[in-house]
C-alpha cells in the first residue's frame, strides 16, 4: 500500500464526512444561502495566503531543485490563480482586495492556519507537503464528488467554484502531491511518518471544521 493510501484510510472518517456536510451538500446543488457563501470565501483568502507560506516553506525544505521550483510555483499560484476567484466574487459584492484581506479570520481557520505554520516552520518537506496535502486533495474529491453527474447549469450561483476545483489542472496538485510523499515517505524514519499520519489526520479534520465553521458563520465566542 502506498503511503498516501495508508494516509486516506487513516482519515477516512473525516473526508466522508465531508461529502454529506451540509454546507458542502447546498453548494453542491446551488441552495446555499450567499450569506454563508460568502463567509466562506473571506475566510478563505485569508486562509489562502497562509497556506502560499506553507509552499514557501516547502521551498526551502525540498531537497532537489525540480521539487523546490514546483513548490515556489505552487506559492504563487496560490496566491494569484486561486485568489483571482475570491476577487471575482469580492468584485461582486463591491469588495476591494484590501477589504477583503481585513477580514478577522475565525477560530477554526486561525487554529488550523497556525497548524501548518508550525508544521512549516519545523518540519521536513515532507511533513509540510502532508499537512498541505488534505487541502488539495480533499477539494478535489469534494469537486468531483459534486460533479458526479455532469457540469452544473450556467445559472448555478456557484458554477466557477465547482468547476475551479472539479478541473484537471486542481488534481494535477494533488498526485503531485501525493507522489512527492510517497517517494519521501520511503526514506523517512519511523518518527517522521508517525508525524506524517499525524499531521495529515488534523489537518483533514480541519478541513470538515471549515466547512462547519462556514456553515455556522463562526465568531470568537469573547
Amino acid at each position: 500500500m502506498l503511503f498516501s493510501d495508508r494516509l486516506r484510510q487513516l482519515a477516512a472518517p473525516a473526508w466522508e464526512a465531508q461529502l454529506t456536510h451540509p454546507f458542502v451538500v447546498a453548494l453542491g446543488d446551488g441552495t446555499l444561502q450567499e450569506r454563508k457563501f460568502k463567509y466562506y470565501i473571506l475566510q478563505d483568502a485569508r486562509f489562502l495566503g497562509d497556506l502560499s507560506r506553507v509552499f514557501a516553506a516547502g521551498a526551502l525544505r525540498a531537497p532537489d531543485s525540480d521539487s523546490a521550483l514546483r513548490f515556489a510555483k505552487l506559492a504563487e499560484e496560490t496566491i494569484t490563480v486561486e485568489r483571482s476567484l475570491h476577487e471575482g466574487y469580492g468584485s461582486r459584492w463591491a469588495m476591494s482586495a484590501k477589504e477583503m484581506a481585513s477580514v478577522p479570520m475565525a477560530p477554526t481557520n486561525y487554529a488550523y492556519t497556525r497548524h501548518m505554520l508550525a508544521v512549516a516552520a519545523s518540519g521536513s518537506a515532507a511533513e509540510i507537503t502532508v499537512v498541505a496535502l488534505p487541502c488539495a486533495w480533499i477539494y478535489c474529491v469534494v469537486g468531483r464528488h459534486l460533479l458526479k453527474n455532469g457540469p452544473p447549469s450556467k445559472k448555478h450561483p456557484y458554477r466557477d467554484w465547482l468547476m475551479l476545483y472539479a478541473s484537471p489542472e486542481f488534481a494535477e496538485v494533488q498526485r503531485w502531491m501525493r507522489g512527492k510523499v510517497d517517494q519521501w515517505a520511503k526514506t523517512a524514519g519511523k518518527e517522521e511518518r508517525r508525524r506524517m499520519e499525524e499531521s495529515f489526520v488534523m489537518s483533514s479534520r480541519y478541513e470538515w471544521m471549515f466547512w462547519e465553521m462556514a456553515w455556522n458563520e463562526e465568531k470568537w465566542p469573547v
